[in-house]
């Protein structure tokens, strides 16, 4: 029996984790795979009930459980105050408890969706089909800081362990796919960025079937709008990682696409959407849930190491987009538009079908 802790939290998080649960509900009868749920308050929710952004019950629990689905936190309500007391710390917290170091964003453009692109046809031609290993524990966000009335300061740092486990997730992950992995730094200026690229390098000897390559972080940003069919994986630190996710994700025409894994040494995880929390359509059935239907995919794959109930999802997400049904952040004349829980339903209408 698989465990998934659900953490709804604030916005539209509750319609869209509900909708990628009722996903996983359906492919557990198809594949006949024993699954159990749990819903936890985490978030803006969790300040507003018990005062803190997550319980440490709620921690406890995330941690003995098999995966975690996670739906948006944060809003308006509450950007005031500690910084320690606000939703995204939450976050931050969890993923250190679950020691969930590697960040996988999948960032795939859909043949139907092209023209919602931001790129011209003639870049999209060769598709977009890449994926962005970010580092996640280290970095400029976990480094020291410290602030006074004319003077702040951020530290990035990173050691060797914390570089090689996810230069190594980042290869293994580049076996897998096309075998081409391309590492983004700042070496002509950071002290990290050149043990991030002399490591990189050395690792590559382990791993010669994967075709490596690397770039400054400026040019990769330029590179991902002018040739973005050039890439395959991209592995890069956390506050690079972070910036270059964002960008990549509006080629594809909706951030509600796109989901996310946030994955420990042995594949147990936090799978989330990329998109926040939206709180001005929250409730209103406008949310698109695809992206967190995709992440229950990739915890199907990752954590459940249930590979065919993943890829059965995603061809059933793929089918709804081609047969033109959208929510209303994709919608263009031509196609039907759904609500929410319309797209749940007829995903899992066209999962019967590749069953």
């Amino acid at each position: 029996m698989f465990h998934v802790t659900v953490l709804p939290g604030d916005g539209i998080g509750p319609e869209i984790t509900q909708s990628a649960v009722n996903v996983l509900k359906a492919a557990a009868e198809l594949f006949q795979i024993e699954l159990s749920f749990s819903t936890c308050d985490f978030g803006g929710i969790s300040l507003d009930r018990h005062g803190v952004p997550v319980q440490e019950g709620v921690l406890a629990a995330c941690r003995s459980s098999d995966a975690v689905l996670l739906g948006a936190v944060g809003g308006p309500a509450w950007d005031q105050g500690d910084p320690a007391l606000r939703p995204e710390a939450a976050l931050l917290r969890l993923r250190s408890e679950m020691n969930a170091f590697a960040n996988l964003r999948p960032v795939k453009l859909y043949p139907a969706l092209q023209d919602a692109s931001p790129l011209k046809n003639s870049l999209l031609e060769q598709g977009i089909d890449l994926l962005i290993i970010r580092e996640l524990l280290g970095g400029i966000y976990f480094g020291k800081r410290g602030t006074a009335e004319a003077h702040a300061f951020d530290t990035e740092q990173y050691d060797t362990v914390q570089i090689e486990r996810i230069v190594r997730k980042a290869f293994s992950a580049a076996r897998g796919r096309r075998g081409k992995l391309c590492l983004v730094d700042k070496a002509n200026v950071l002290e990290s960025s050149r043990l991030w690229r002399k490591l990189f390098f050395q690792l590559a000897d382990d791993y010669p079937e994967v075709e490596v390559s690397a770039l400054y972080v400026d040019n990769a940003a330029m590179q991902l709008i002018r040739r973005p069919f050039d890439f395959d994986c991209i592995v890069t630190s956390n506050l690079f990682g972070d910036i270059l996710s964002d960008e990549a994700a509006v080629l594809t025409g909706s951030i509600g696409m796109l989901p996310s894994a946030s994955l420990d040494e042995n594949g147990r995880g936090i799978y989330e959407p990329i998109h926040g929390s939206a709180p001005d359509i929250a409730g209103t059935g406008q949310a698109n849930p695809i992206g967190t239907i995709l992440s229950a995919a990739m915890l199907l794959r990752y954590s459940l190491k249930e590979e065919l109930a993943a890829r059965c999802v995603e061809a059933a997400v793929y089918a709804a987009v081609q047969k033109g049904y959208r929510t209303a952040d994709i919608y263009t004349d031509n196609t039907t538009l759904v609500n929410t829980k319309e797209m749940e339903k007829v995903i899992i209408h066209e999962m019967q079908t590749f069953r």
